[in-house]
């Protein structure tokens, strides 16, 4: 995996001004791409498979959209966060004030507590 070695430019978090790695990404891999390699040695065509894999996505967003935990077998568990403000006092608290917004959670497959996705990743750092 590349990174390279950036300053926090964020005044207003605690780390401002400290140096943080950050992941350097390639490339986007757009999903007919996905397809048409995860069809090969298959009697699937990309297109069947984009189909089947449309439908799953939408299942998938309907049960986050639920609050529902989505693991899918050998890849991982989705699930949606809440990113709230801290109040001191919980009569205080008011959803519109302080939610400020929703993420989204992957958490990839792991046996014996460790993820398959990190096996084997090598770090190489990048000059700017």
């Amino acid at each position: 995996m590349r990174y390279k070695i950036k300053k926090e430019t964020k005044p207003t978090l605690q780390t401002y001004g400290k140096y943080k790695a950050v992941a350097v990404h390639n490339q986007v891999i757009e999903s007919r791409q996905l397809y048409e390699e995860a069809c090969r040695g298959t009697s699937l065509s990309a297109g069947v498979l984009e189909g089947l894999m449309m439908s799953v996505a939408e299942t998938v967003y309907r049960h986050l959209r639920m609050g529902d935990k989505v693991r899918l077998k050998e890849f991982g568990l989705f699930k949606l966060e809440i990113e709230s403000e801290k109040v001191d006092n919980l009569k205080d608290f008011r959803a519109q004030k302080h939610i400020r917004g929703v993420r989204l959670h992957f958490i990839p497959e792991s046996y014996k507590g460790s993820p398959e996705l990190y096996k084997d990743i090598t770090f190489e750092r990048i000059k700017d």
